[in-house]
């Protein structure tokens, strides 16, 4: 993948500090954390203030100086331009997410986060959170290595910013308090192939835009990427059953399909997971 133009500044960079400390969970607790965070985008509410900080921020901000954190505030801004874009067909104002890097944990809207629950995105505070060493565990654990799979997963949270800007995650969020747990995660199933189908969705577009070029290999790497954190693939390798009733961010072929679509169609209107049944 080449990215082009320049990198946005809306980068909060905490890599020199330890804002979060590494949390010592107790051992089931952990895993669970850990595993819901490799699926990306866990609502952290209630799972992450378990998480204890203690120590100084120094925070830096604009765009970093370092090749990782220089490629994601391109990526960044590029999706801003394409949901900017977007939003105006609209009629609507888009407005910008910031991106927090962080090192080992940080202190959210949200909670208190550990790395471990990998990226995420915190409604309270319009942010991404990303730790990058996340993306050596993208390759090393699962196989899903490259520029383009790490752009997906960011524009996978952006993709819960757009949801959370055109309200869709505060009527989720309604229906929860009347809703058995089985019932809500349909819903969150089709919140997070949604943001799939976004992140496709700014490819295509930031390619029509010029922003970014891909090669043969790009695409299948970020499909690598949806394969590797379906619910069905991460429940069977960590405990060797599958149960779809708890699935909350959809099968390994639903992850791959919607993220596909978005990128074949480039069409916001062909992004409605929850009157879909794929």
């Amino acid at each position: 993948m080449q990215i082009f133009g320049k990198g946005s500044e809306n980068i909060e960079d905490s890599r020199g500090s330890k804002g979060g400390g590494k949390a010592v969970l107790g051992g089931g607790v952990g895993l669970v954390i850990v595993i819901l965070g490799l699926f990306f985008g866990k609502d952290l509410t209630g799972l992450a203030g378990q998480i204890p900080s203690n120590q100084s921020v120094q925070i830096n901000r604009g765009v970093p100086t370092d090749s990782a954190g220089i490629q994601m505030a391109k990526i960044l801004n590029s999706t801003d331009e394409v949901w900017e874009k977007e939003f105006k067909s609209l009629g609507r104002e888009y407005e910008k997410p910031t991106l927090r890097l962080f090192r080992e944990g940080v202190q959210t809207a949200c909670g208190n986060a550990s790395s471990d629950v990998g990226p995420f995105y915190c409604p309270g505070d319009h942010k991404v959170y990303i730790d990058l060493s996340f993306y050596d565990e993208l390759k090393n654990r699962f196989g899903a290595a490259g520029d383009f799979a790490q752009a997906y997963v960011l524009a996978h949270e952006v993709g819960h910013h757009v949801q959370n800007l055109l309200g869709i995650s505060a009527k989720l969020d309604k229906a929860r308090r009347t809703m058995s747990e089985t019932e809500y995660n349909k819903l969150s199933v089709k919140l997070e192939l949604q943001a799939d189908f976004f992140a496709g969705l700014w490819a295509h577009n930031a390619q029509k835009m010029n922003n970014i070029k891909l090669d043969d290999t790009d695409l299948q790497e970020a499909l690598t990427a949806a394969n590797a954190i379906g619910d069905d693939k991460l429940q069977k390798q960590a405990t060797g059953e599958v149960t779809p009733d708890s699935f909350t961010h959809g099968t390994s072929a639903q992850r791959m399909y919607w993220f596909k679509k978005g990128f074949d169609t480039g069409d916001v209107s062909q992004g409605d997971t929850f009157n879909n049944s794929k």
